[in-house]
Parts: C-alpha cells; structure tokens; sequence
C-alpha cells in the first residue's frame, strides 16, 4: 500500500499549480514536494539519482528481452514467479583489450542484498577459417578461470567451469559462476575476474586463438559484450509511510537557495513554468460523488514529468490506479466486500451505533511493477516492486 498511497500524494502536488515566468523559490510548498520525492526515491529503493545517461547508452538485449518476459510494456508483472529474485543486475566488461580476460565492477551492490544466482555470459564467435590439418577435431574444450590474483604471470587461478563447444558455431554461452561471485561480494579485493582458454581435444595444447569471444571495441559487437548477471533479492525494510511535510530538518530546503530543492521538483516547476494560476479543485465531493459506488480509477505516474526519463529505460510511466467511492448497503457482489465489511454497512444503515463509519473502499488486489534502469555506475538493473498497481477494489 505504500506505493500507491505515495503514488496518490505526488499526483496531487503534481497538480499544484506555479507561478507564471517567476524563479523558483523555496517556501513550505517546495517542502512538501522535496519531501515527497524524498518519499518517493524510497519506494523505488534510490539514495541517490543516477545520472541522465539516455539515449547515449544502449542497454545489453539480454535485459530488454528478460524485461520483455516478466512484465508487459506499462512494466506490470505478467505472471508472479516468472522471475524468482526481486532484482537482476547486469555488468558489462571492463577489459578492452585483453581477448580472453573479463573483469567486472559489482561494487554497485547494495548492502544487505543477498545474491541467490549469477551467469558469466559470454558470446562465441564463430570460427570461419577451417584447417587443412585431417587430425584437426571440431571441438574444444573451453575452461573459465577466477583468475587468484592480478598483474603476475603465469596467472594464479582457479577452474570454475569447462564444456565442449564445436569450433564453427557462434552464439551466447552461459556459465555459472555463483560460488565465485558470491565471494567477491563478501570480499571485493578478491574480485580479478575471470580467464577463459581453449584446447584442442585430440592433444591438450592449448591455443588461443582456437575460438575467440566478443569484446566491445566496436559498435557491432555491443549488442555482444559479455555480461555478469546477478540474481538477487533486496531484504531492505520498508519505508515509513509518507507524512505530507517536511518535519525532518533534513529534508527541509535552505530558505532562498533553489539549489537545495531536488532535481525532480525543478523539472517538475519548469514544466509548470507559464501556466496561470487556477483555484484548487474543492476538497467536499459532490452530492452525484457520495452515491457513486466504489470502483477503480485511473492515477498515471509518469517519469517524465518527475525528471527521472534520462535514466529509466522502461517503462516511460505506469498506471497505478487508485480507488474511490461510497461503500453503502447493500453491498453487491461487484464492490467485493468481505464479511466484516457487510456487517459494518448493516450496522452503519440501522445506526445502532453512532460511531461506525461506512466501509472503506480500497485496492484488495494489487499487482507488483518492474522497472529497468541505469544505476549511478551505468549497469542496467531490472527491479521488481510489489504492490504498486491496484488491479481491483473493494470494500473493507
């Protein structure tokens, strides 16, 4: 519920109408705005912003198609369980220019993320010259090394992984490499990365330039780099719920100094720039309001509007919905009332007693949001974030 009630609250600030053509100028407003984003970064699980690095960066097509598969294109789970970890991280290579050594950078971790699985992905490249040499076999053995230490050779290492691939075909190869990865999160400066050979069958010689992998020197191969894959499930605790004003002294911006006021309340201020000032819509609802029987409506939060569509790759904004309505007896089959609920709208109509409200009409199914972006080190991450879509309401 912390989501969507967070959801509720930026979209009335969002509302808030601005000054036409005047600077922006810090005063209890802004408070509530800064302390809504502060609110908000904490339900998106975000300390700080990462930097706006799209369109210049092209995410890896292994996360786009695992962000495809989980979750349809508002980011909305299609099935729980497809995805078992609650957050996928993905590194890129950081060796340039050696063929066969792969470091990766996983320092972008958070603390107290527990690690369940993670792949070392590596594109084969086909090999396109074929040997003259009849002893010469269409197969190799290819062997990935956590390499012990770094700088020295012969390099220390130690055997993680090995399987037979044929030398003239090409495509992705997946290793799993949990054991060692998991020892890295516990101790980064064990982190030298890994060393790939390969060995001709009949022999046992080692040839490097049997088989070769993609590297991310051109354009071409990006789409191929190598990639470490991280499953992992987040055990953050929630956030307290949100209180619409800044009583942390934190929170609060420096009076005069529009640079204290976060870079999602500027974004959102120049976007209402030049708008005229409008009453605020009525707080009473209306007499046609009060009957009308609890249902769903529409709340779109969109990235854009809050500055956050330079790092969130999908989606641009969601639909989180939000419910809304009188809860009044009888209550039919489509308000989906529990039986506590019935009792209370009977005991509410016979007034037999003067302190029992009408049921409440809230979300009773929510549905959970996936989110792929860029962290502040530029690995993509997808993150699943339960309830934060209401798919159905009801009285409670």
């Amino acid at each position: 519920m912390a989501g969507l009630e967070l959801a509720l609250a930026l979209a009335g600030l969002l509302s808030l109408p601005a000054a036409s053509g005047l600077p922006l100028r810090p005063g209890p407003r802004d408070e509530v705005l800064a302390a809504a984003l502060q609110r908000l970064r904490e339900v998106f699980d975000i300390e700080e912003l990462p930097p706006n690095v799209l369109p210049r960066k092209k995410p890896p097509q292994f996360m786009v198609d695992l962000f495809n598969k989980v979750a349809d294109a508002n980011g909305i789970t299609r099935s729980p369980g497809l995805l078992e970890s609650d957050v996928v991280r993905s590194f890129e290579d950081r060796v340039h220019l050696d063929q066969y050594h792969f470091y990766f950078d996983i320092s972008a971790m958070e603390k107290g993320e527990r690690m369940l699985k993670a792949e070392f992905r590596v594109f084969k490249l086909k090999r396109t010259h074929v040997p003259r040499r009849s002893d010469m076999k269409h197969f190799c053995k290819v062997e990935v090394y956590e390499l012990l230490e770094s700088g020295s050779k012969p390099q220390k290492k130690h055997l993680v992984a090995s399987r037979l691939l044929s030398l003239y075909t090409e495509g992705w190869e997946v290793f799993n490499v949990t054991q060692t990865v998991s020892k890295w999160v516990g101790n980064s400066s064990s982190n030298h990365g890994f060393l790939i050979t390969a060995t001709h069958v009949f022999n046992n010689r080692i040839e490097h330039n049997l088989v070769k992998f993609a590297k991310s020197q051109g354009t071409l191969q990006e789409s191929r780099n190598a990639l470490l894959v991280l499953f992992t499930n987040s055990n953050k605790q929630r956030p307290p719920s949100f209180i619409p004003s800044a009583t942390k002294q934190e929170m609060k911006p420096a009076k005069n100094d529009a640079s204290h006021v976060p870079r999602e309340a500027q974004v959102i201020e120049s976007r209402n720039a030049g708008m005229s000032r409008r009453p605020r819509a009525a707080e009473i609802p209306s007499v046609k309001s009060q009957v009308t029987a609890c249902h769903r409506r529409e709340l779109y939060v969109d990235f854009h509007a809050i500055g956050w569509s330079g790092w969130i790759i999908y989606p641009s904004g969601y639909n989180a919905f939000y419910c809304r309505g009188s809860c009044l007896f009888p209550l039919g089959e489509s308000l989906n009332a529990t039986n506590h609920a019935t009792v209370q709208s009977i005991v509410h109509t016979l007034k037999l007693s003067q302190d029992i409200s009408t049921p409440c009409c809230v979300p009773d199914e929510l549905k959970s949001l996936n989110l792929l972006y860029f962290d502040d080190k530029e690995n993509v991450v997808l993150k699943n974030y339960k309830d934060m879509v209401a798919t159905r309401c009801g009285c409670h």
